[in-house]
């Protein structure tokens, strides 16, 4: 699959076969631990845009590492992207001290993770021959669900206050020129849970207005996420309404924060299971990500014209 090959999304063909591996180790000094990744991406072709995906912190073990979100995944790299996955110092799979810098929930790091990647995309590829020379550095986006779309909000210009030293925090990375955000918390302040605002007070200062790099929003409009916002779902869609454009919205109806099982195939806590609701997932954000990366290229706009033909639509989108 050529980087001048066009698609849209009803006639992009059948899934070719995908290469996975993992891990892929990449020494990062200062890091608690090495950073691991997972790479997949077609068996053939060249030109590869590559898609770095942020894990959440769902409650399964190994969901929330370089081992998650197969069903976006292997769609993302059966149509023509290399996806890279790293497990953040926040998974469970690493057991960490809980004394460990930036822990809890090390948004920082996560961040920096991504970067530490693009830094090192000539050493993923000697680690992994098959991808010698095939991967397109100039074509990068981000994606990440939850906690890992915080993460990718950050690196799309998302401002923050540190916390520890009350820094503006700016770790947007001009090498991403497109993004996903899939139920990414929204603002911060009242909109927080007593609990969150005490415990996690990173996301009591989150500034989308900053937030300059085109990007699709994610939501359920039944993704209540009540331990962490008072607000419901309309939260989740503060990365869309308080940023400036070029912004999308895909909004899901009935789904909740598992928006129908992305996270991983048949997983237990997904509490609104939906497959249809997955495709629409999947071939959404393919969409969105290849006309993002290859401007004037029609899927986006065919996928939304197809998402909205249809006799009961799981979905709207909406654009800025």
């Amino acid at each position: 699959m050529s980087e001048s090959t066009h698609h849209t999304a009803d006639t992009f063909g059948p899934p070719v076969p995908v290469l996975s591996v993992s891990p892929v180790v990449l020494p990062v000094p200062g890091r608690a631990v090495d950073l691991e990744v997972r790479v997949s991406a077609p068996v053939t072709g060249s030109g590869l845009p590559v898609v770095l995906l942020s894990h959440g912190q769902g409650h399964s073990n190994h969901l929330s590492s370089l081992d998650g979100y197969a069903p976006l995944v292997n769609f993302w790299a059966a149509h023509g992207f290399a996806v890279i996955q790293p497990t953040h110092l926040s998974s469970t799979t690493l057991d960490l001290a809980p004394n460990t810098p930036g822990a809890p929930m090390y948004w920082r790091s996560r961040a920096e993770d991504m970067k530490h990647i693009l830094d090192r995309l000539d050493a993923i590829e000697a680690a992994v021959p098959q991808l010698l020379g095939r991967l397109d550095h100039g074509k990068v986006a981000v994606a990440g669900h939850s906690m890992g779309g915080h993460t990718a909000s950050l690196l799309l210009g998302a401002r923050l206050t540190d916390p520890d030293d009350g820094t503006e925090v700016n770790l947007a990375e001009p090498r991403i020129t497109a993004g996903v955000l899939l139920a990414a918390p929204g603002r911060g302040g009242d909109a927080l849970t007593p609990q969150v605002a005490e415990n996690y007070p990173f996301l009591s200062t989150p500034d989308f207005s900053r937030m300059t790099t085109p990007a699709l929003v994610v939501a359920g409009d039944e993704d209540a996420s009540a331990h962490l916002t008072v607000r419901g779902p309309e939260w989740h869609t503060d990365p869309y309404t308080l940023s400036p454009g070029p912004k999308s919205l895909l909004t899901l109806f009935g789904a909740e924060h598992g928006l129908g099982g992305i996270s991983g195939y048949d997983v237990a806590e997904t509490t609104d299971e939906n497959p249809e609701r997955v495709a629409v997932v999947q071939r959404l954000t393919w969409a969105y990500l290849r006309t993002g990366l290859h401007p004037g290229d029609t899927a986006w706009q065919t996928a939304c014209d197809a998402l909205a033909a249809g006799p009961d639509p799981l979905g709207r989108v909406e654009s800025t």
